[in-house]
């Protein structure tokens, strides 16, 4: 029996595999293309019979890296433990691989065995992940990014504007980081065509320096802008802190942001007003729940970033979620897409698990590798 549990709830098998997804079209941002989303995911057995599923990805680097740390340290520290006591499990592996903390790498790593477990956790209790992890709402916005990226043309770029209004989207997000003027002109040739009440949205990916971001939000500000996400390194709390005294235009944070405490940094010096936690970049479901609670406690808005088969469950748990990012990138291992009701909202699946409905005979094309745990 495992410490501390059941027999039924025990780890028994742990595979990781690694599963590489192409763009379904050319993509790019400010610094770089967006060709294949390396994804690696983990499958959790217990000796009752549940199987949980989960997974995080690279864009198209590293993901050999994720998925070697998985099968070489993390899983075998899985083998013989209660799946049901998820926050010992991530604490214990974290401290396991202390000296590789906070960092990319570990945090991939560890989010998708943490998601298989929140998994197991979901089909134990009968129960979709959106109630069981809080239940604070039945649908959340949605804004599209896919129809944004910066290598489209203008014409691309309104064409896939109208498309989503269309579609009863209520955002759209338009990326930049070419010249002042061309990024103006792309942004203000969108906004034109946008309905009243239709937000717009824009991301630099990074590319700015200080003095930059602070001409550019002057500039941004006067299109009313939704916010003004990654104008800079990520890791550079200090020039966020003065871009946001500089500018009354919201800052969006936290795709590249990898822990609690960077994240309570940000917040805590107000240093961005969106706050966009991803759960396989932050770790896991478990601390991207810790996340949603610091930001409500400071009154901050939710908007996750990418992986929107899983966050509109986490969205919908979390009162302070305002928006779901659509880039539909797992459409090609799914049985089933995300819904999006007629009024352009994203709902969670009501299935007792995290909500992805995972095609295996798709994923087994596309695998190129595959290990199994057992002791």
């Amino acid at each position: 029996m495992p410490a501390n549990g059941r027999t039924d709830s025990a780890i028994v098998r742990v595979e990781v595999k690694h599963v590489n997804i192409p763009a379904k079209f050319p993509r790019k941002d400010a610094i770089q293309p967006f060709e294949m989303q390396e994804t690696p995911m983990v499958r959790i057995f217990t000796r009752g019979g549940l199987v949980g599923t989960g997974y995080s990805y690279t864009l198209g680097t590293g993901g050999s890296a994720v998925v070697s740390l998985i099968a070489d340290t993390l899983a075998p520290r899985l083998i013989g433990r209660d799946s049901r006591y998820v926050e010992e499990i991530w604490l214990q592996l974290y401290r396991s691989i202390n000296s590789i903390n906070p960092g990319i790498v570990s945090s991939l790593a560890m989010a998708p065995i943490d998601m298989a477990l929140w998994d197991i956790r979901c089909q134990a209790a009968e129960d979709p992940l959106h109630v069981l992890a809080g239940g604070a709402q039945r649908r959340v916005p949605i804004y599209d990014t896919e129809g944004g990226w910066l290598n489209l043309s203008v014409d691309q770029l309104l064409a896939n504007a109208r498309a989503a209004v269309d579609r009863g989207f209520k955002g759209f997000k338009v990326k930049v980081g070419r010249s002042m003027s061309e990024d103006l002109e792309r942004l203000t040739a969108v906004k034109e065509v946008l309905p009243k009440g239709f937000e717009l949205m824009t991301d630099a990916n990074q590319i700015f320096h200080l003095d930059e971001a602070i001409r550019r939000a002057a500039q941004y500000h006067d299109l009313g802008l939704a916010w003004f996400e990654e104008p800079m390194i990520a890791d550079d709390i200090a020039s966020h802190t003065l871009l946001a005294r500089a500018t009354p235009l919201p800052v969006a944070i936290g795709e590249t942001v990898f822990s609690l405490a960077q994240f309570r940094e940000y917040i805590a010096t107000g240093s961005a007003s969106i706050i966009q936690v991803d759960a396989a970049r932050v770790g896991g479901i478990t601390p991207w729940l810790k996340v949603a609670h610091l930001a409500q406690a400071f009154n901050l808005t939710l908007a996750p970033h990418y992986m929107m088969e899983l966050h509109v469950s986490l969205a919908a748990a979390a009162p302070n979620a305002r928006w779901v990012e659509h880039i539909p990138q797992l459409d090609d291992i799914l049985s089933a897409p995300m819904e999006i009701d007629s009024e352009g909202y994203a709902v969670p699946p009501d299935s007792p698990d995290i909500g992805l409905a995972w095609d295996w005979t798709a994923i087994d094309k596309l695998q190129l590798r595959s290990h199994t745990v057992t002791k």
